[in-house]
């Protein structure tokens, strides 16, 4: 007696059965999203804590009247206030001679503008790869799944039969790179929207920094002027 065994669909299955070509579009597109969840976890994990440093070095910001002062203070030892505070005291040190001090404070703030710029692109790194993998992953799934449906018009040719069992399989199987597309394009937009809010709201405490870092040089400019005089 004869058993009709039904043809497997698992997503399992369909993969281990599809087109060489196909296939290798679905591990690219695996990869793809692995990628994106190690850069959300490793990511989430850097601004988290940068958030913490930037939130603690602002607060601390505000309690004291020098640089002097600030360089030893608690709070302020992450590797942004440190950066911005080494160099307006260096620029600091480096114009004490003038007694005037004539463009100290634009000096300083042109040193800060471009560490608070190296900043930002070292705090990017990484989220980019997320725009790539939401914009290309749909396009990359629908490449492999035409290859896909091609090689099934071919086998139907070649079979010379167009009922709908001969078609579906080959078709199915092809459709699931869309899906493998998608599925790897969507939480790669997600995310990198996600990133991108926390590092406006980042760069929004890095400005508080180094305005604070200005008020510093302006107040002991004034304290050496007012010795000078």
């Amino acid at each position: 007696m004869l058993l009709n065994t039904a043809p497997d669909f698992s997503p399992l299955a369909m993969v281990r059965h599809a087109d060489s070509l196909v296939q290798a579009v679905m591990l690219l597109l695996a990869l793809a999203s692995l990628a994106t969840w190690s850069v959300l976890f490793a990511k989430a994990w850097e601004l988290r804590r940068q958030a913490r440093e930037l939130g603690a070095a602002r607060r601390a910001l505000l309690e004291v009247g020098t640089l002097g002062e600030a360089r030893t203070a608690e709070g302020l030892g992450g590797a942004l206030p440190v950066a911005l505070l080494g160099a307006a005291a260096s620029e600091f040190r480096l114009s004490s001679g003038d007694a005037v001090a004539t463009g100290l404070t634009e000096r300083v703030a042109m040193r800060l503008a471009r560490i608070e710029l190296a900043w930002s692109r070292q705090a990017r790194r990484g989220i980019g790869v997320l725009a790539t993998i939401g914009a290309t992953a749909p396009f990359v799934g629908l490449f492999g799944t035409v290859w896909g449906i091609m090689n099934s018009f071919v086998g139907i040719a070649r079979a010379n039969a167009t009922s709908l069992a001969v078609v579906a399989p080959g078709i199915a199987e092809a459709l699931l790179a869309t899906a493998f597309g998608l599925a790897a394009a969507i939480p790669a937009v997600v995310i990198y929207n996600h990133f991108t809010r926390s590092l406006a709201s980042l760069r929004g405490i890095s400005g508080d920094l180094v305005v604070g870092v200005q008020i510093l040089v302006s107040r002991d400019m004034e304290r050496m002027q007012g010795g000078v005089a």
